[in-house]
């Protein structure tokens, strides 16, 4: 009796199975990466720091949120920030929660006291949802900010 293993054949499957695996992992990175990060510019101007949101797949337009009579380290500046990584470093503010399996993801930042979370559905404001929608900006005070600073969930650490 004639053994169905050849050489030949495990060579086959062998190379089968790797197409396979090779094909599914780029297929689910593309589908990971396909919408992109969210873009964020941080300003230091005369009104005050202030945040500038796209997300461009998702056709989010510039919202602009301005934090009025804080300012960053640096006046009269601008910083282009691409949050595909948790680890982002941030001219001010921290970030205190990021979930970016699958890009855009949901980010949380602490900026200035203020809880602002960016969701694919809803920009969520010191625990308030406020609708994606074009040419949206938001003026946050000190006094706007929520009783209990923001912190990261319980076991999260960037």
């Amino acid at each position: 009796m004639k053994s169905g293993l050849t050489p030949r054949s495990l060579a086959l499957a062998f190379l089968g199975f790797g197409l396979l695996y090779a094909g599914t992992f780029y297929g689910i990175e593309y589908w990971r990466h396909r919408r992109g990060p969210w873009q964020v510019d941080f300003v230091n101007g005369a009104e005050g720091a202030s945040l500038l949101i796209a997300q461009p797949a998702l056709h989010i337009a510039t919202t602009k949120i301005v934090f009025v009579g804080e300012s960053g380290s640096a006046s009269n500046a601008t910083w282009h920030v691409a949050l595909d990584n948790p680890r982002a470093t941030l001219p001010f503010g921290k970030i205190i929660y990021a979930d970016l399996t699958m890009l855009p993801g949901v980010v949380t930042f602490d900026l200035f006291g203020h809880e602002i979370e960016l969701l694919p559905s809803v920009l969520v404001v010191n625990e308030r949802k406020v609708p994606w929608r074009p040419g949206t900006t938001l003026q946050l005070h000190a006094t706007n900010k929520p009783p209990v600073p923001p912190r990261p969930p319980k076991g999260w650490s960037p």
